[in-house]
């Protein structure tokens, strides 16, 4: 089973910036360098969605309401993606999780980002 385990959220004002990470604890080296990653949000009583994705060659993709303003990357050697996210907004609030694309069953327990005043 793949296990991610997510960090780097908190409260944050308006404006502000966070940096989050996301280590694929139990994937294999092999596996984890070809795959394409994700960063997915679940805002309260919203489905979940895809933010930003990754590949293998690591060409990148984002949803229209994070162009210009987050950065997705990753480190093959820490099996690990991050997400580097400025000039937040309160609509950014949201458990922010890791996975693979499509994702897999498996899903860590995201970190809390708030963005509020």
């Amino acid at each position: 089973q793949v296990h991610f385990l997510e960090s780097g959220g908190g409260l944050v004002q308006p404006g502000g910036s966070l940096r989050l990470s996301c280590k694929a604890a139990r994937m294999i080296t092999s596996t984890f360098n070809p795959a394409t990653m994700a960063w997915y949000r679940q805002a309260p009583q919203k489905q979940r969605e895809l933010v930003a994705t990754i590949s293998g060659g690591r060409e990148t993709n984002y949803i229209d309401s994070v162009k210009g303003r987050f950065t997705i990357s990753r480190d093959n050697a820490r099996k690990s993606v991050y997400l580097q996210m400025n000039s937040l907004k309160p609509e950014d609030t949201a458990v922010y999780y890791c996975n693979t694309v499509p994702s897999g069953e498996n899903w860590g327990q995201g970190t809390q980002v708030t963005v509020a005043s």
